[in-house]
Parts: C-alpha cells; sequence; structure tokens
C-alpha cells in the first residue's frame, strides 16, 4: 500500500513540474516566481474559490492558473493543478462559451456528424457540452461548438500523456508505455477510434466483454499499424513501462479522451 502512495505521489509531482515547463515554454518567460506572501496567496485563493461557487469557471479556472504561476512552492500547488484541470474539463463539457468555442446556429439538413466535421471535433464533444441526450437537433437551435484544435503529448520516460487544446494544457494522464522503450517516438494520427473493441492477437480474437482483453473499453488507433491509445484490464500497471508499445490508460480517462478527440487529432510522442 506504501509503495502504491509513493507512486502516486511521485506521478502527482511529475506531472505538476512538467505542467509548469510547458506553460513557462509557451509564455516564453522563466522568470522567478514571487516570494510567498500569504495575504496575496489568501486573496487569490478566495478568487478562486469565489468564482468557482458561483459557476463563474473560466475567472477561477485563471485564479488557479496564476496561483500555480506565482507560488508553485506552496505546498497546495498539486491541488492546484488538479482543480484547474477539473475546471478545464467542466468548461468543455459545459455550454460556456470559451474563446476557443463558438455559437453555432443550426441549419436545415445539418446533423450532429455534419457540423463536427466541419469544425473537426466530435459529435460526443457537442452533444456533452449542450447537455443534449441525442443527436436529434433542430434548426434555428444555437449550439456550442469547440473550434481549438486538440494535441495529445506521451512523455514515455514520466509515463504521462497530456492533453492540450492550441497549446494550452487540459489535462494530464498518467499512462503506461511500453516495455523495453517499445512505444514509436514521433508525431504520429489518430486514425480510427472503435468503443469496446475486440483484441486480435496472435491466433486468437478476444472479445470486449472478456476480462482478458486487454484493450479495456476504448481504442484510439494511431497511423502506424498495431499501436495506439486503449483502456485496460489492469489499472495497477498505470505509471509504467509494461506494454507491448501501446499507451494505455484508465478505462475513465480513455473514455473521456475518446469523447474528446477526434480523428486525424496528432500524438507526439517521446523518448
Amino acid at each position: 500500500m506504501k509503495k502504491k502512495l509513493l507512486i502516486a505521489g511521485s506521478a502527482a509531482l511529475i506531472i505538476l513540474i512538467v505542467s509548469i515547463a510547458l506553460n513557462i515554454k509557451k509564455n516564453g518567460s522563466s522568470s522567478p516566481a514571487k516570494t510567498c506572501n500569504p495575504a496575496d496567496l489568501t486573496s487569490l485563493l478566495g478568487q478562486a474559490k469565489d468564482s468557482e461557487a458561483k459557476g463563474e469557471l473560466m475567472s477561477s479556472g485563471a485564479a488557479y492558473q496564476k496561483l500555480i504561476s506565482e507560488f508553485p512552492n506552496s505546498r497546495e500547488v498539486m491541488n492546484w493543478q488538479k482543480k484547474a484541470e477539473d475546471i478545464n474539463i467542466k468548461l468543455l463539457f459545459s455550454p460556456t462559451i470559451t474563446p476557443k468555442s463558438i455559437v453555432y446556429e443550426i441549419k436545415p439538413g445539418d446533423t450532429i456528424a455534419r457540423i463536427a466535421k466541419e469544425f473537426k471535433t466530435t459529435g460526443d464533444l457537442i452533444m456533452k457540452s449542450n447537455n443534449l441526450a441525442n443527436d436529434r437537433i433542430l434548426p434555428g437551435r444555437k449550439i456550442k461548438v469547440w473550434t481549438a484544435p486538440f494535441s495529445i503529448f506521451v512523455d514515455k520516460s514520466q509515463n504521462i500523456l497530456i492533453l492540450k487544446s492550441d497549446e494550452d494544457i487540459v489535462k494530464t494522464y498518467i499512462v503506461a508505455t511500453g516495455k523495453n522503450n517499445s512505444s514509436p517516438v514521433g508525431t504520429l494520427k489518430i486514425t480510427n477510434k472503435l468503443m469496446n473493441p475486440t483484441w486480435f492477437k496472435a491466433g486468437a480474437v478476444v472479445p470486449a466483454q472478456s476480462p482478458e482483453n486487454v484493450l479495456g473499453t476504448r481504442w484510439l488507433g494511431f497511423n502506424l499499424p498495431g499501436y495506439g491509445i486503449h483502456g485496460t484490464t489492469d489499472p495497477k500497471s498505470l505509471g509504467q513501462q509494461v506494454t507491448e508499445g501501446c499507451v494505455r490508460m484508465a478505462n475513465p480517462d480513455v473514455e473521456e479522451l475518446y469523447s474528446i478527440v477526434p480523428v486525424g487529432t496528432e500524438v507526439t510522442i517521446v523518448d
């Protein structure tokens, strides 16, 4: 049990360090953080919590990001990072219009699939962000459509997957990658997506419902045959290099990712 807690704690710290480093790179600045002023910290944290309580997700998320960048040495920084990422996902799946989305008026003949294809997003994301119970839509209704492109960054050495929209980090996930450094390196693309995939392994076909099907509940295949991102029947293996080369995620995480990223999404994998 202690070993599991140490792994989880180390993974959370790695996620935080990588996230801060990527944000510094994006902003083109490595200026030192402010000296921790308890009054400033308390005020900013109060703003973050107050905005969140009022449902002002964009303001709350911005406040948590500011806390992370200005007080990175705080013992609470990992909690703030988790809060910021949770808010990012809530914003994605809510009707709130952001700078990365538009209001779209449904036209005669439109379908969810056609709108998703036009704006290079997913039907799942359109439905979730507009609280649609099914894909039936009526002309004249205005809906939220996410328009900023998504990309995925996988760091094999840290066993993390970072979902980005433009250059902004949306969420970081703990994953498993290939044993003996077998996961491919470079920029790939997602070319197919499957729900409850069948596993075609050497000499056998393992159905989706089988406990021996290591692919879990979702498959996002790369333009490199045999490789992709998928779920797992062994969540204890996450955070390690144990797969045959694919990127393995917890089933709830891969289901979330599946609903967000469309076919064509770029996936960059580094050592």
